[in-house]
Order: C-alpha cells, then sequence, then structure tokens
C-alpha cells in the first residue's frame, strides 16, 4: 500500500484571509492538455492539499479544464484568473468570458496580468482603464481581490509603482537563485519585498525551476522555458524559494514535472546554500531567462 504524501504547507496570502498551500498550482501547465491528460495533474493538486489555483484567461484550454473539474469544488479552493487586457471595456469583457469558462460566479482573485510596459502601465490605471472595470467588478462580487502580475528584470521596480498608485492584494514576479545574482533584479526584489511586508500584499514567485530558453525555440514545448528536469536539482530549487516563509510559489507549466515539483515542496529538508545552488547552475547550465531586454513581455 502506498503512503499519501505530506500535504504542501500552508500560510495566510497576504491580508485575504485565506490560508492557502504554499504551492500554487499553476495551471498553465492545462493549457495544451485535454480531459484525459489533465486529469492525472488534477489528481495530483488532491493528493497533495494544493487549495489555490492561477489560470490566465490566455492559457488556452486552461479556464475550460478548470472549469468543467471545479464542478463540487469550489468553495474548497482559491481561484485566481487574468486578464491581460489594459482598458476597462476589454478587461470586464475577458474577465467575464474566464467566469463562463471557469463555470463559477467569482473568482478570488484577478490579477492585471504582465503589466511591465509603460504605456501599458498608464493605461490600465488611468480613465476607463482596466483597473477601474476591476474595481467595479469587486463592488459587484464577481472578484473578491485585484492583483498584479508580470515578467522580465523591469517587473519587480514597476510593482512597487504599481502598489504606489493602487493597494493591490497581491504581485507575482519571476524569483530564482540564478535571477538573483543580478544586483539591479535583486535590490528591486527586496525593496518590493519589504514593500509588500509591510502591507500584508501577497508574494507569488514564478520561474523557480527555469534552467534556460530553449535552444532551439519553444516549438513542441509545453513550457515557453526550459525547466531543471534533474530530480535533486528541482528540490534544491524550490526549497530554496520556500525557505522564505513570505513567498508562495507556483508550479511549473512542465505537466511531466508536477509530481516532483510537489514532492519537492512538501518533503521538508535543508535549504540549500549558496554553494549547491551554483553548483547546480555550472552542471546544468542554468542561465537567467532575462536580460532586460528580450522576453520581457512573455
Amino acid at each position: 500500500m502506498s503512503t499519501a504524501p505530506a500535504p504542501v504547507p500552508r500560510a495566510p496570502f497576504g491580508r485575504t484571509g485565506h490560508t492557502s498551500s504554499r504551492v500554487i498550482f499553476g495551471a498553465a501547465a492545462l493549457a495544451a492538455l485535454n480531459d484525459e491528460q489533465a486529469a492525472p495533474l488534477l489528481a495530483l493538486v488532491e493528493r497533495f492539499g494544493i487549495n489555490h489555483l492561477d489560470t490566465a484567461a490566455s492559457y488556452g484550454g486552461s479556464e475550460l479544464r478548470l472549469g468543467r473539474w471545479l464542478a463540487g469544488r469550489r468553495s474548497e479552493l482559491f481561484l485566481a484568473t487574468k486578464t491581460g487586457e489594459r482598458t476597462a471595456m476589454g478587461a470586464r469583457a475577458e474577465l467575464e468570458r474566464s467566469l463562463e469558462r471557469l463555470g463559477v460566479d467569482h473568482v478570488d482573485l484577478v490579477q492585471l496580468h504582465n503589466l511591465v510596459e509603460q504605456d501599458e502601465w498608464e493605461t490600465a490605471h488611468g480613465p476607463g482603464g482596466a483597473l477601474e472595470a476591476l474595481l467595479a467588478a469587486r463592488e459587484e462580487g464577481l472578484t473578491r481581490f485585484i492583483g498584479v502580475t508580470g515578467h522580465g528584470l523591469r517587473i519587480a521596480g514597476m510593482h512597487r509603482r504599481s502598489l504606489a498608485r493602487h493597494d493591490y492584494d497581491s504581485v507575482l514576479l519571476p524569483y530564482n537563485w540564478v535571477l538573483l545574482r543580478d544586483d539591479s533584479y535583486r535590490r528591486d526584489v527586496e525593496a518590493l519585498l519589504e514593500t509588500c511586508a509591510e502591507r500584508g500584499v501577497a508574494v507569488q514567485t514564478i520561474k523557480s525551476v527555469a534552467r534556460r530558453r530553449w535552444s532551439g525555440g519553444i516549438d513542441g514545448h509545453l513550457s515557453w522555458y526550459e525547466p531543471i528536469a534533474e530530480p535533486a536539482a528541482l528540490e534544491r530549487s524550490v526549497r530554496w524559494v520556500l525557505a522564505d516563509p513570505h513567498l508562495f510559489v507556483n508550479s511549473t507549466s512542465e505537466p511531466s514535472l508536477l509530481a516532483a515539483f510537489l514532492e519537492a515542496a512538501s518533503g521538508g529538508g535543508p535549504v540549500p546554500d549558496d554553494d549547491e545552488l551554483a553548483a547546480d547552475a555550472t552542471r546544468l547550465g542554468i542561465e537567467p531567462l532575462f536580460d532586460g531586454r528580450d522576453l520581457e513581455r512573455i
């Protein structure tokens, strides 16, 4: 008889009042799957006690996959989605479409997706902008909370600007050992984390197990970046992020690695030190995904 795994630890998700699993299921992993292929991943979500799901309007069929699975489970789960629209009209339409695809009357969190470019930032926060629509949706009960997400080396600084403009409930940004070797990015991240701690803003991290960009492009791959597949190195990468009790980590979009990712988060163990992580980076050729120019919009 197999032994059930230890559930992934939980912690307060910022000031929302929800105690979330510290691994958030990144439902981008469902984007290109059918229901039959998605079923084993969703079984893992249940098996490891994951109670926080993150999807987006732009994640292919992800919302549809989740919608069929959510029936009878909605009250047990914190459900988040995202809109990439920058105008009020576009964001409202996309949120309504997400609710329909998910088969729910509200989400717990809706996030402005990858808000990093200056012109888009101004539009989203200005009159007739996406934030305006999300605030109205919150008043109507279509969402409980509002967050902001992003990619690239500029996003930590842009998140601080966003928090200065509006009191967002959560942020999401890339965070791994190799990325934080960049002094400028690390300073921006540290300043952002300080602001979030002061204001009770939940911090979600992504790209924790990113190895590098695909050498031949993303065609034929389910994840746009090459993940760390070596079990020991993947485990160290996940445990390094979770060593900070204030952080949540979104699971990888590579479906084949979900079980290993959840096992790493649930198993405990010592926090890896810099020497171990540096050795992993050298041995596996782990490289930063971002350089401040390319792929900022991914």
